[in-house]
């Protein structure tokens, strides 16, 4: 086995940046001595001051305006998605060591900053290296924040080990090593905020530097459909959309096992647990309920007076259900309900159960959403539950309360519509 040594040299000595400066002619006065195979890693905070990344500005609105998706929030902490792609607390948006009522905004586009900076030190200096530009993130279910690659040019970002064998023969299915991540989190330790020292010198990893600028960090990003935790906790209410179009893909019955215990952390009247689902997975089930309902519905409209035409266009409305790979018809058993001679509170015992049914499904479509299926909440059947509870063979006290169609987006949803929320609240 071949030992491998590296070394991490600090560029001390680098003036403070302004914006316009020729920071190839910077690095190359601080550290002449860059040879071929070196990697520079260098803080982003001086890569956006040399670039007029320095704004004066309120730091929430800055945060704002860089910020393209709220993740999550605690507090004043706001974890946020930025126009790169990136994932990070305030949008990468800086106010330490910069002069006061002043902020740092993160580069432009990074990758194209690396690139930039690795062709001007090689003009000069003659030397073939790797530009990373960092900066320092926080860490999933992990303490601490470490400096991570976000811009990188000249270097092999992600070592792809997959469909290789470990050292007992075992095939590696999963691995990639984030190198450029590596070699961030290395620099940084002879770098610091307190320090004065924004850049350094990894030395000892050639084999990892290549002839031409490679992907970027941008190959660090990992694509939304593998990722696992695509949503934060402020997107799960919002990721719930009507979908009315489906792929043929099948619908993973765990996944609605799982949204269906979420409909069962609903509050409810009197302890009660007033929610029944019927799962129509099978094709047969669903042919016969659907086509049941639309009898029904067409001798409905036929006994109001309604013509042919009139007729075709509002049964057109149930046909998302028919383009459903699976159908889960919520009903309500409200056992619980408690019996009074006055109808005004028996009434509204009514309304506390048909609420809870409304909390119990809308953690289900959310739950689903959450876990990439679409799905459309239908009235349907509760126009006709006497038909649905004879077609489905279910008990006489579940009263069918519509019915929802689930199963993968055939495309994307479109854009929600702007809503002044004060227009619907008043406050008292």
């Amino acid at each position: 086995m071949t030992s491998i040594s590296i070394s991490i040299i600090g560029v001390a000595g680098l003036p403070e940046v302004m914006p316009g400066a020729d920071l190839a002619a910077l690095v190359e006065a601080a550290e002449p001595d860059l040879r071929d195979g070196d990697i520079l890693v260098v803080t982003s905070k001086v890569i956006s001051k040399a670039e007029g990344r320095l704004v004066r500005a309120d730091r929430e609105q800055a945060i704002d305006a860089e910020s393209v998706r709220l993740v999550a929030r605690r507090g004043q902490t706001r974890i946020v998605q930025t126009r790169h792609g990136l994932v990070l607390a305030a949008a990468g948006v800086d106010n330490s060591n910069t002069p006061p009522g002043t902020v740092a905004l993160l580069p432009e586009d990074p990758d194209a900053s690396a690139r930039r900076l690795r062709k001007d030190l090689a003009g000069r200096l003659g030397v073939r290296i790797a530009v990373i530009i960092t900066d320092t993130l926080g860490r999933p279910w992990r303490t601490g924040q470490a400096d991570a690659a976000i811009g990188v040019a000249g270097l092999v970002p992600v070592q792809d080990h997959r469909g290789q064998t470990d050292s007992f023969g075992n095939l590696l299915e999963v691995t990639m090593a984030a190198v450029a991540d590596e070699v961030a989190a290395a620099a940084d330790l002879v770098k610091g905020k307190a320090d004065g020292i924004p850049a350094a010198v990894v030395r000892g990893m050639d084999g990892l530097v290549t002839a031409d600028d490679g992907p970027g960090a941008a190959a660090l990003i990992r694509p939304a459909d593998e990722d696992m935790f695509p949503f934060g906790s402020a997107d799960v209410p919002q990721v719930r959309r009507t979908v009315r179009e489906f792929s043929a893909r099948p619908v993973d019955p765990a996944a609605v096992h799982r949204a269906v215990e979420a409909a069962f952390t609903a509050p409810a009247p009197h302890h009660s647990t007033p929610w029944r689902f019927a799962i129509l997975e099978s094709e047969r089930a669903r042919r016969e309920l659907l086509d049941a309902m639309l009898a029904a519905w067409q001798a409905d409209l036929r006994a109001d007076g309604f013509t042919a035409d009139q007729i075709a266009r509002r049964v057109r409305r149930g046909e998302p259900l028919r383009r459903a790979p699976l159908i889960i018809v919520p009903c309500l058993v409200a056992e619980a309900a408690h019996a009074y001679p006055d109808p005004r509170r028996s009434a509204a015992e009514r309304a506390m159960f048909l609420v809870a049914m409304g909390a119990g499904v809308q953690n289900l479509l959310v739950t689903l959403a959450a876990q990439g299926l679409g799905s459309c909440w239908v009235s349907s059947t509760l126009f006709c539950p006497q038909v649905a509870i004879e077609t489905l063979g279910l008990p006489s006290d579940w009263e069918p309360m519509g019915a929802v169609g689930v199963g993968h987006p055939a495309g994307e949803a479109s854009p929600r519509p702007d809503r002044d929320v004060s227009a619907f609240v008043r406050h008292v």
